[in-house]
């Protein structure tokens, strides 16, 4: 786990970033996708129908142990965090509508979450699910308000807002080195103790679940961008949202078991992006 100064300073990047991001957008795009639903519609499809379901079947044909199966199915049933809005961004995705997917799907969790977690889970644990919707909204504002300012500041200053997107960019690249050197370093032990399936999970839940999510969006006739900005949103899951279930919702004896899958995941998922985000940029876009 992250020590206290790694998450402050992971909240700071994250608030850099969040704030460059905005700083490319103009309101006329959110118009345009808030307008044209599709796109957010094939996307909350994807992310609370094709991933807890591919995390169950995962969970079932790799015969994991309850405890890392419901830790994988918790991640699969969370909705996009900022990570898929960073991916986004770095695969010259539709980040407009990926910062739209997030917003509304982490609303749409507040009921979504238990329905898909009651509806799993039962395959696991009769244990009840507790949602932590402070988390929940929190996360939501994060999102939100930085993106706000970026945007504000590109309302009024193009060459400000040319400024802040540069120190997004680079705190993104922060981003991903503190969070996969502190897996490393921090989390080792823990790694070496989850079986073989455990890590054929967790690094498959984010994969197929891009896989699909592309198809959803190719089927739904959404243009290229916006493909990648649903695949991105589906495969990448708010793993921090994950972990802080496990902690509200099961006893403190089972949080060793549950967390390592969420841990491993999170450390796994900022690999493959990397991969799946630099493959993105050598394609042509449309």
């Amino acid at each position: 786990m992250l020590s206290g100064p790694e998450k402050a300073l992971l909240a700071l990047l994250l608030i850099v970033l969040m704030t460059g991001m905005g700083a490319t957008l103009e309101r006329s795009h959110v118009k345009d996708v808030l307008a044209k639903p599709k796109g957010v519609l094939v996307g909350l499809a994807s992310q609370f129908g094709w991933m807890p379901l591919i995390a169950t079947g995962l969970a079932m044909a790799l015969s994991l142990p309850n405890e890392l199966a419901l830790g994988l199915l918790i991640v699969g049933c969370t909705p996009g965090g900022t990570t898929s809005n960073l991916f986004a961004y770095l695969s010259k995705a539709d980040v407009a509508l990926s910062i739209a997917m997030t917003a509304i799907s982490t609303m749409v969790a507040v009921v979504a979450m238990p329905a898909v977690l009651w509806l799993y889970g039962r395959n696991f644990t009769e244990s009840d699910f507790a949602l932590p919707i402070k988390d929940i909204v929190i996360t939501l504002l994060l999102v939100l308000v930085p993106v706000a300012i970026g945007m504000f500041v590109r309302s009024r200053s193009v060459v400000w807002a040319e400024r802040v997107e540069k120190a997004g960019s680079w705190s993104g690249i922060g981003v991903l080195v503190l969070l996969i050197i502190s897996g490393l370093v921090n989390n080792n032990a823990i790694f070496g103790l989850i079986p073989w399936g455990g890590y054929v999970g967790a690094i498959s839940l984010g994969l197929i679940g891009m896989g699909l999510g592309y198809l959803a969006a190719t089927l739904g006739g959404l243009a290229e961008a916006q493909r990648r900005a649903v695949a991105l949103e589906t495969g990448i899951q708010n793993s921090p949202l994950a972990i802080a279930i496990i902690l509200a919702s099961f006893p403190e004896a089972s949080h060793a078991e549950m967390l390592r899958l969420p841990l491993l995941y999170a450390l796994c998922i900022l690999i493959t992006s990397t991969g799946v985000a630099l493959g993105l940029r050598m394609l042509k876009r449309e």
